[in-house]
């Protein structure tokens, strides 16, 4: 795929066009409250309940095996408590934009393939960032989680040049956001930040998502900016769709950078993000991947020994 195949494509326009559909009433809600650090458990409790289809989900989701509680929780209030404030919000957050997003008929990309790729990263970062010492690691899953919530979007507007740039990634070899920045002179985290931003998110998960393609410049300050360490370490993590994890070098040589004396190795980290999922995939309604994040490091390992 060269320059000259591809127009010139204004982001903010494509955006504009797209209509980017509005949160819901709830979750807006819930980012107003969050701004003010003295609203806790109770305030938050309102405007969940006053939306039976979240009450629901952050209920199932409190009583998941993911948290393992020893029995169950029927209280939004109680549940805020238990999990926290930030756990709850980002959770609103995440079932509120796995709603909106298209699912665009766009050549090789599957929607579900995608969550399931974001859920990995999600919870490889949050790990990463407590491993980092963020006391509060759930801005890194979430950012993470939604890193690509870009891509569905600049699919369903520009479905032929997204064929192209899918195909043209050589099954990982070349990075999605490489192509868009060599063809377009943007990428889909810059789209991402703009999304959050019109969405009025905080500032630092806007940050989080623009930039979760600038691993090379985040390792080097994981100490002063873990969050954006551990989610842009998380965007080198396999897809589904790839059959070899062709970043697994690169990923490995950069948390050996980042981690602290005394981390567990990489391979443990995949095995601890592989199980969580297991643990977590059903609250979002998704399946498992047929190939483990360990089965991934395990068939490079095996070939480049």
């Amino acid at each position: 795929m060269t320059d000259k195949a591809v127009p010139r494509l204004d982001l903010k326009q494509i955006l504009s066009g797209a209509q980017l559909p509005a949160l819901p009433q709830s979750a807006i809600r819930l980012l107003e409250l969050s701004q003010d650090p003295s609203n806790g458990p109770a305030e938050f409790a309102v405007p969940i309940e006053a939306d039976p289809g979240l009450t629901g989900q952050v209920l199932r989701f409190v009583n998941s095996s993911y948290f393992g509680f020893s029995r169950e929780i029927s209280s939004v209030k109680l549940a805020i408590t238990l999990v926290g404030v930030r756990t709850i919000k980002n959770f609103a957050l995440w079932s509120a934009v796995f709603s909106l997003m298209p699912n665009p008929r766009c050549g090789p990309f599957e929607l579900k393939s995608l969550w399931q790729d974001s859920l990995r990263r999600a919870l490889f970062a949050r790990a990463t960032a407590a491993l980092l010492g963020v006391k509060e690691p759930e801005e890194a899953f979430a950012a993470a989680l939604l890193q690509d919530m870009a891509v569905p979007l600049l699919a369903k507007e520009a479905p032929q040049l997204y064929v192209k740039l899918l195909e043209a990634r050589d099954q990982g070899r070349i990075r999605l956001s490489v192509l868009e920045q060599r063809l377009f002179g943007w990428t889909h985290a810059q789209a991402a930040g703009i999304m959050a931003r019109q969405w009025n998110l905080p500032e630092e998960f806007a940050v989080l998502v623009e930039h979760h393609d600038a691993i090379d410049r985040w390792a080097s300050q994981g100490k002063k900016n873990p969050n954006e360490a551990a989610v842009a370490l998380s965007a080198l993590l396999p897809t589904i769709a790839d059959p070899v994890w062709h970043e697994c070098g690169m990923c490995e040589e950069y948390y050996a950078q980042i981690a602290p004396p005394g981390s567990p190795s990489l391979v443990e980290l995949l095995a601890r993000t592989d199980q969580q999922f297991v643990d977590f995939a059903p609250v979002l309604k998704l399946a498992t991947p047929a190939k483990s994040l360990v089965e991934c490091y395990t068939e490079v390992a095996a070939a480049t020994a």
